[in-house]
């Protein structure tokens, strides 16, 4: 079974370099430019700031097994949005992948954010590995965000699929 750790706003500096590791090792980001935003102040001060919100907050959470951390996550769930949670973050660390991990995290996130009134759930993905974890736990495209980057959701009731249309 996995569990969850939630991370508190104080608690960040760890994450933070284990956060930078990710977008770097997984083929996230690569320029220059966009490792010194990630890594600056602005961007976690935004982030950091979202966690201290009382509406719609901003969670960061280690994904748990046996005790150890496997993974990691970071979601924010709109409440003005009909529940939608939205995964700015997954990941499994690399020692972890394989055997359904990701499917077994993505399940304890599930039940997690439930808890907090999640009705479902979108985020944005291009990568082609993590495009076919997404659909494999039933994501759907649904539409591009203001970057161009593909949308995907799960469980939206008036999903309006570009694919669908003739």
């Amino acid at each position: 079974m996995i569990g969850i750790e939630e991370i508190a706003p104080e608690a960040l500096p760890a994450f933070w370099d284990a956060h930078i590791r990710y977008l770097i090792d997984d083929g996230i980001i690569s320029d220059d430019e966009d490792i010194a935003y990630f890594s600056g102040g602005e961007y976690r001060g935004i982030i950091e700031a979202h966690m201290r919100r009382e509406r719609n907050r901003h969670h960061i959470a280690y994904f748990l097994r046996g005790g150890a951390r496997i993974g990691a996550a970071s979601w924010c769930i709109y409440e003005d949005e009909g529940g939608k949670c939205f995964i700015l973050d997954f990941w499994v660390f690399f020692a972890f992948r394989g055997n359904g991990t990701g499917h077994d995290c993505f399940e304890a996130l599930t039940r997690y954010a439930a808890a907090d009134g999640t009705e479902w759930y979108e985020l944005n993905s291009e990568k082609e590995a993590s495009v076919r974890f997404w659909k494999s736990l039933g994501f759907i495209e649904n539409g591009v965000d203001e970057y161009d980057m593909p949308l995907f959701v799960k469980g939206k009731p008036e999903v309006c699929n570009d694919m669908d249309r003739p």
